[in-house]
């Protein structure tokens, strides 16, 4: 949906026609406020159309404060009481979106992406929200409310928010233009990188591993003191799947993540059972039982000792279990914002209200959504943050 612009002076202007822009302004809408939503692409919801391999995980069925990272980790508590994934699911259902369940409390749309920018566009509409895309903001200024000069001319508003999004994905417009505005106003940002992103891998241990590109299996990784049990996936350059998302927002350059490869299995217990039953067959042969056989015969020539299971020694037990148990992987690096699915860090929540997520200092000012140092797990959490803090602002715009 684009409509022309037909007046200048809005009560409310949205910067960004993402999920939490949509939401914030579809709200605003309800309340019989004139909204205006500006952004530089040329479609609304662009990241949304991506999400969940297109099919859009859009809230989490067990969401809670604990599952997002935060240098306030109180903040988000507020926002997400008032909109629950219970709120979300009863948005959907209105609309007739059909879903399925998946693992962990993940919910997808049966059918498209599609379906909910469609279902997001329909709440502005209904609300008379305009929307002008291809649209590239020059300056804000400050002057009783918010002059915003773009390239199709200048509008004024008594309310700006900031759901502009952050730094991940850039081929798909993605820029740092919020933090920007927020700094423009005083406020502070949290150092941003790169979070649910895989890990990239260098030297003697990537030219190791790159054989087993393609192998995927159920994982248990832990790093600073965060544990996630989902899978992995070798690949060319590195490592990635869900667990290594997950982890990759709590690890440090430097550090070692210990990874589990058989999480369900007390491995030296069980060789020892197997050697009673199959003391003649090589190790290769009886891993392979439980893992991946090219991954068995890469990690028996890498870091096992392989040799029939009755001439295993106490000390051969260790080291197997140790390989299997608790394997120490010190990535180079992420893969960075290129394919980092949101960005850690962001508009400081100190200088925001929790309850409005308003500028405690900028009267007007609102940030919601990716923009804001509040970011979930992988899960369809992000998207929950994006709905409950845009329907929040929306409710005081």
């Amino acid at each position: 949906m684009e409509t022309v612009i037909n007046t200048n002076t809005y009560d409310v202007i949205v910067l960004g026609a993402g999920a939490a822009g949509l939401m914030c302004a579809a709200e605003a809408g309800k309340r019989g406020r004139s909204v205006l939503i500006v952004d530089h692409a040329e479609k609304a919801g662009k990241k949304i159309l991506i999400s969940g391999g297109g099919r859009c995980n859009f809230t989490n069925l067990y969401a809670s404060a604990d599952d997002f990272l935060s240098q306030n980790p109180h903040f988000c508590k507020s926002a997400l009481a008032r909109f629950t994934q219970y709120d979300t699911l009863d948005m959907f259902e209105k609309q007739g979106i059909a879903w399925h369940e998946r693992e962990h409390g993940q919910l997808f749309c049966d059918g498209s992406a599609k379906q909910v920018v469609d279902m997001l566009l329909e709440k502005c509409s209904e609300h008379a929200v305009m929307i002008q895309l291809h649209c590239q903001i020059d300056g804000i200024i400050q002057n009783k409310g918010f002059d915003v000069h773009t390239n199709q001319g200048s509008m004024h508003c008594e309310s700006l928010v900031v759901a502009t999004g952050g730094l991940s994905i850039p081929k798909m417009g993605a820029t740092g233009f919020g933090y920007q505005i927020a700094s423009q106003f005083g406020l502070d940002i949290v150092e941003t990188e790169a979070g649910l992103v895989p890990f990239r891998l260098t030297g003697k241990i990537h030219d190791a591993l790159k054989a087993l590109a393609g192998i995927s299996l159920p994982v248990e990784a832990s790093c600073a003191g965060q544990v996630f049990r989902e899978a992995m996936l070798f690949t060319h350059r590195g490592i990635s799947g869900p667990a290594m998302l997950q982890i990759s927002s709590y690890w440090q350059a430097g550090e070692a993540i210990c990874i589990n490869l058989l999480p369900d299995l007390h491995v030296r217990t069980w060789l020892q059972e197997q050697q009673g039953l199959r003391g003649k067959q090589y190790l290769r042969t009886v891993l392979a039982d439980i893992l991946p056989k090219r991954l068995v015969l890469h990690w028996c020539e890498l870091y096992l000792p392989d040799k029939p299971l009755q001439n295993l020694s106490e000390s051969d037990l260790d080291i197997i279990v140790a390989q299997l148990q608790s394997w120490q992987l010190k990535p180079a690096a992420t893969e960075g914002y290129r394919t980092a699915e949101v960005t850690l860090g962001g508009v400081d929540t100190g200088c925001l209200s929790s309850k409005t997520m308003q500028a405690r200092d900028v009267k007007g000012l609102y940030f919601i959504g990716e923009v804001v140092d509040v970011t979930g797990h992988l899960g369809g959490f992000n998207f929950q943050w994006a709905w409950a803090s845009g329907y929040c602002a929306g409710q005081f715009v």
